[in-house]
């Protein structure tokens, strides 16, 4: 009998037996957690917050594919490690990833194709980027089941390296290559995204970064209108027209600081002292910090800058920050400037796990669309995340509150259990 199946050729006999493998196993799919994203993404309603913005002068006769439709499908793609336009080439036919997007597994309309989708990515300009941005910090505040005393903003850039004629790429010393320099704010408690912004690749100035907590501040406490926000950022968000704007909006804010001949020349004294005593004490290393007023020749005003200096065999160093918090210098340093380096693994974990850096259309409104729908796909796998605490006896994994299978999944892990020797 002649088998018209495909099947797998060169596979290797095991124990003296040929291997035939065809491709008639059937309905299957690789991708069944998608279902599970697809609960959360109806709880968040990220593909209407993505797409209602879109205009659409399409024929209504002739559309198979909803905006909507699309922007659910490239996010559950781009969560389940298939960042790339084309790959839905492939999956199009996918029964998990049909069934994820509202379609019956066989019977159902296939997805969309490639082309399709790179028709989405190009239709938004940016007055509906904006609105789209604004409304994701929306979501962002819906998803407290109560309104927080006080959130913590932390604010970084990233490079993002680009190949090819896009717009606002631009040679950057420090990427080491034509890039966009996008900016990032996470929420430090939760590790929420807020902003996923891009921007041409060099520093940010202060005006521009000033512009956008301005409009990031300004959506939140449309939400809040009482809540109590901190900005943490390193050293090149320490300008004043920042500093100005936070304080005008009553915000806290702690950043790094610059060096410059008089700061050095300030603590001078202070990395003497450090050195001294460290030298009486013969200890390896050791460490203090100062607090002082300072006033650089562009603020408005004097301000709060703390020092750590530490002395070891190799010499003394010394960095600043500068602040409005109150608070003893050590404190503030080690444990709530310090605390921001967790920013930098986020922005790892989103580029790591959605590869948010697939920015590689020619249009930057392209390309902050993609943004957005990596940020989305961000939303998806940190709703469904777990936290692991190594304690002293055990291992405690803490899944989300509001995971929506709980039953399920506690009878599906029962089942297997029962099933162990």
């Amino acid at each position: 009998m002649t088998e018209a199946t495909l099947f797998l050729p060169g596979l290797s006999p095991v124990g003296g037996k040929t291997i035939t493998a065809t491709f008639d196993g059937g309905t299957l799919s690789s991708n069944g957690g998608v279902l599970i994203l697809r609960e959360i993404e109806k709880k968040l309603g990220l593909a209407t917050v993505l797409s209602r913005h879109i205009p659409d002068d399409r024929d209504g006769t002739r559309i198979t594919h909803s905006y909507s439709d699309m922007t659910r499908a490239r996010m559950f793609a781009i969560a389940s490690g298939h960042e790339d336009c084309d790959d839905l080439d492939v999956l199009r036919s996918d029964p998990a990833l049909k069934m994820a997007c509202g379609r019956l597994p066989v019977s159902g309309t296939d997805l969309m194709s490639q082309p399709t989708l790179s028709r989405l990515e190009n239709a938004p300009f940016w007055r509906q980027l904006a609105r789209m941005g604004l409304e994701l910090i929306d979501l962002f505040c819906a998803r407290f089941e109560r309104v927080p005393r006080c959130i913590v903003l932390d604010i970084d850039d990233t490079d993002d390296a680009v190949h090819g004629q896009q717009q606002l790429a631009l040679f950057n010393t420090h990427a080491g290559g034509y890039c966009f320099q996008p900016i990032k704010i996470f929420e430090a408690t939760t590790g929420r995204p807020v902003l996923s912004l891009l921007r041409p690749g060099k520093r940010p100035s202060g005006e521009e970064v000033e512009q956008i907590l301005r409009h990031v501040i300004g959506r939140i406490r449309r939400n809040w209108p009482a809540v109590e926000i901190m900005v943490r950022g390193d050293s090149h968000f320490a300008t004043p027209e920042v500093m100005d704007l936070l304080e005008e909006k009553r915000c806290g804010y702690i950043f790094g600081l610059s060096t410059n001949t008089r700061l050095i020349e300030i603590g001078r004294p202070w990395s003497e002292d450090v050195a001294t005593c460290r030298a009486l004490s013969k200890t390896q290393k050791m460490r203090r910090f100062f607090q002082t007023s300072y006033a650089a020749a562009s603020w408005s005003k004097p301000r709060k800058v703390v020092a750590r200096v530490e002395a070891s065999e190799q010499g003394s160093d010394v960095r600043f920050i500068v602040t409005n918090l109150p608070g003893r210098a050590k404190v503030l340093y080690e444990k709530v400037y310090c605390a921001r380096g967790r920013m930098e693994n986020l922005i790892k974990d989103m580029k790591l796990y959605t590869r948010s850096d697939r920015t590689s259309c020619h249009r930057w409104e392209a390309n902050q669309f993609r943004l957005f729908l990596h940020m989305g796909a961000y939303w998806l796998l940190h709703e469904l995340a777990v936290r692991i605490q190594e304690l002293k006896t055990r291992i405690k994994m803490a899944l989300p509150s509001s995971y929506p299978h709980v039953q399920a999944l506690t009878a599906l892990a029962t089942s297997i259990a029962a099933l162990a020797p």
